[in-house]
């Protein structure tokens, strides 16, 4: 028996196909439904069923709801398959966020327009505190729950991803700031003063943020032995991150490409040996010696510098320097002059450790127009050889 419909007396329809035998009791499995409407709309809705059948993408309705699955996904995949940090990230946006919002669904009845009225609320008064998100935010939610409903979907709780038939905000470009070459001695001076005060190596973390287009926890993570001081190459290999309850951790990048070898500039090299001679001073008058695997960046008695006491002391130092800049802006200033100095786009995003050229070329479009007019003068000089 493929199906049948049957009109009930309230003017609804019931729907039921055989789904098979248990395969414990031999007892014969029927799944029924209730559907509004018409007949002819009853009868779509069965050969529909019976095709979900048919074809494997059936799921049976349970009373699972979006909350409850999010709470256990969380425990049982998220907790053990990402980094702590992005874990935290996660559950924030998993317990202040969905849940409260999309929580007392049952997962099977998800619609994308549940999600999409969400994302609209979210923009509009999503914070905690009051005030909307931003879309770069909600789009951060996306990701997640979509990631989410994707292992629902492995798991034989849900016949598609719903979060895939959504289209998340667009966040506007956020304007990127780069620093001029002639700012670059104004920079370091004021870290070399704030480098006084607080006996933090800030003048050379910054130095190699900007000579190397490093990220921050990757630098602060740098310990001796990455640091090849006769080759002038950097190892990069680890990224140091501060936990919300404090702690403070070093851990594999979580890209391929973010293990990367970096060449270094015979300036920062220079500084690098000198620091190196420094800190093997300072542990000397603390009865240690230094090893491969100390910090290259540390506080006096070698501990890890907290990377969130970092950006903000940057933001003091430039401010005094009359600089609108962020930390990562020395990133984005690497890639920005080496691009423009001609460096082949490959080359730039291997020092960046980003996934693929694309990326690169996408992230620092800004400068292409630029690099367009070189070549064609380039050609044309080519001509009159």
């Amino acid at each position: 028996m493929r199906g049948h419909i049957k009109k009930r007396a309230n003017g609804t329809w019931s729907i039921v196909v055989y789904m098979g035998r248990d395969p414990k009791t031999g007892k014969k499995i029927y799944q029924w439904q209730t559907v509004k409407g018409t007949k002819s709309h009853a009868e779509k809705e069965l050969a529909a069923l019976i095709n979900r059948k048919n074809n494997g993408s059936f799921v049976k309705p349970t009373k699972t709801t979006v909350g409850t699955f999010l709470e256990s996904w969380l425990e049982t995949y998220a907790s053990c398959n990402t980094a702590p940090r992005t874990f935290e990230r996660y559950s924030q946006i998993v317990r202040l966020h969905l849940t409260p919002n999309l929580g007392r669904i049952e997962l099977t009845q998800l619609r994308p327009e549940h999600i999409q009225a969400y994302y609209s609320k979210a923009l509009s008064g999503g914070r905690v505190s009051g005030g909307g998100l931003s879309a770069q935010t909600v789009k951060h939610h996306h990701r997640v729950l979509s990631e989410a409903l994707n292992h629902a979907v492995k798991w034989g709780l849900l016949a598609r991803n719903v979060a895939m038939a959504v289209d998340p905000p667009r966040p506007e470009k956020r304007e990127m700031h780069t620093i001029a070459p002639e700012d670059m001695s104004v920079l370091f001076e004021e870290a070399a003063k704030m480098e006084k005060n607080s006996g933090l190596p800030y003048e050379l973390i910054f130095m190699t943020a900007l000579h190397t287009g490093m990220r921050r926890g990757e630098i602060l993570a740098l310990r001796w032995s990455d640091i090849d001081l006769a080759k002038s190459k950097i190892y990069v290999r680890c990224s140091l991150q501060c936990l919300k309850n404090g702690e403070i951790i070093i851990r594999e990048p979580k890209t391929p490409g973010s293990r990367r070898l970096v060449s270094m500039t015979p300036s920062l090299l220079e500084k690098l040996i000198i620091h190196k001679e420094s800190s093997s001073a300072n542990m000397i008058l603390q009865g240690k010696t230094l090893q491969g695997d100390s910090l290259v960046f540390a506080h006096f008695d070698g501990t890890p510098i907290n990377p969130n006491t970092v950006s903000p002391a940057f933001a003091k130092i430039a401010k005094r320097a009359g600089l609108n800049l962020r930390l990562h802006d020395l990133r984005h200033s690497h890639a920005t002059l080496m691009l423009t100095a001609g460096v082949h786009p490959k080359i730039v995003s291997e020092r960046l450790g980003h996934s693929t050229v694309a990326f690169t070329l996408d992230t620092y479009s800004h400068v292409i127009p630029g690099l367009q007019d070189a070549a064609a003068k380039t050609f044309e000089k080519s001509l009159h050889l």
